[in-house]
């Protein structure tokens, strides 16, 4: 059976992606809020509202919630993104019904009491410290910012804890009530799941929310640049990147390629060069990160005060072969393990149901598997290589932290990019 997609009156989507031999289901609820729909001074509101949606409704306590999803052997959790917010449930077959109830209430009925905003206050708080303590971690956010620098887009997903210690509880109330619209989420369902009844199970539990919300959008504008912070740690931590692309872009599927081919896996370019001939790092990667209008691609490597003086250059000099030649055996093997990953979520609920929620987002369909698998195989040695090259025409973002006086100046690295 295919996925299936029915909107309601009040502009809400549901979706369903039927799995007849298995057990269970997954449901969930994506928002289309993240990050990038706070205002500056607000900074972090979604995530800390993820966190209070699950602390009590005008039905349920925080403890209810907690005490009847693991009545049934289920689990609750969610999520923030840049982009978006989910909530989502998984279950035995039979207790579809009680998922999409919590969710529902969660969504629509939290009461978020000023108690509970506080003790969440201080959880959220913490979270945050301890991403500071973790500089394989926070150094993603400072590349984030570094190549988005004053735009929504580029702000932690976290926040910062002195905005979080002062956002009043009415703030947040407001923003859930302006952002979690009907037409701004996707309820999705993937599993053994039959269709018309899990539409009108939503229909029923989701018929309080407002049909429009606040549109807070802003154009991202990718513009690159250095951060370096020196911290006594035995390890410098580095991401360099360039300008990405969108999910719209038609360099989507190279991209994802190219970032595999470079630094996907232990066949790839830069794990052979960097960790195995040379022995220069632990861990070494490269990703690729699109948003509805911009993108980014960075490679991350965690390497030694002494070694961070022959690491850059190697990472530099291998970008730009890429250019220079793509080898039909390493792009073949590139592909397939996309290709595998692809195909490996669909034995998994959770996945497909993200799945086509997210699809409905981005591309307001759902995309057939096939149609994935065809997109990926089209991609060639020439789109690689043109697409680097067009990678290579923006400005370079370089985060790093820890013993950072060995590595070279900002315009050398830039220089050997160019």
């Amino acid at each position: 059976m295919s996925a299936q997609v029915t909107t309601l009156a009040n502009g809400l989507r549901v979706a369903t992606d039927p799995m007849s031999t298995v057990e269970t289901a997954s449901i969930g609820a994506w928002v289309a809020v993240g990050t990038r729909h706070e205002q500056p001074e607000i900074n972090g509101i979604s995530h800390l509202l993820e966190h209070l949606a699950f602390k009590g409704t005008h039905r349920r306590s925080a403890l209810a919630i907690a005490e009847e999803i693991e009545a049934v052997g289920g689990h609750l959790n969610a999520y923030t993104s840049r982009e978006n917010t989910a909530y989502f449930a998984k279950v035995l077959k039979e207790d579809v019904p009680l998922a999409v109830d919590i969710i529902s209430d969660i969504l629509q009925h939290a009461t978020m009491e000023p108690e509970e905003l506080e003790r969440e206050r201080a959880v959220v708080i913490q979270e945050i410290h301890q991403s500071h303590d973790t500089p394989d971690d926070i150094i993603f956010d400072h590349f984030q910012e570094t190549a988005f620098p004053d735009q929504a887009i580029g702000r932690p997903v976290l926040g910062e804890a002195k905005l979080i210690e002062s956002l009043p509880r009415e703030a947040v109330l407001e923003y859930m009530k302006g952002q979690y619209s009907a037409s701004k989420i996707v309820v999705a369902a993937a599993g053994n799941v039959d269709h018309d009844t899990f539409v009108k199970l939503a229909e029923a539990a989701f018929c309080d929310l407002p049909e429009h919300g606040v549109s807070t959008d802003e154009p991202v504008v990718y513009r690159g640049g250095e951060y370096r912070e020196a911290r006594e740690l035995e390890q410098v931590h580095v991401v360099i990147g360039l300008e990405g692309v969108s999910y719209n872009d038609p360099d989507y599927y190279p991209m994802s390629v190219l970032s595999t081919l470079l630094g996907g896996g232990m066949s790839s370019r830069l794990f052979q060069e960097v960790r195995e001939k040379r022995g220069l790092v632990y861990s070494i990667y490269s990703f690729a990160s699109s948003f509805e209008d911009g993108g980014i691609f960075g490679v991350y490597a965690g390497t030694g005060r002494d070694e961070v003086v022959e690491l850059m250059p190697v990472i530099c000099d291998e970008v730009h072969k890429l250019i220079d030649h793509v080898g039909e055996e390493e792009l073949s093997r590139a592909r397939a393990q996309l290709k595998a990953s692809t195909l490996m979520t669909l034995e998994s609920t959770a996945s497909r149901s993200e799945q086509v929620a997210r699809q409905l987002q981005i591309f307001d369909r759902i995309v057939p598997i096939e149609e994935v698998i065809e997109n990926i195989e089209n991609v060639d040695a020439a789109a690689i290589k043109r697409l680097a090259a067009r990678m290579m025409k923006s400005a370079p973002t370089l985060a790093a932290i820890g013993p950072t006086d060995k590595l070279e100046d900002f315009e050398a690295i830039v220089a050997r990019l160019n």
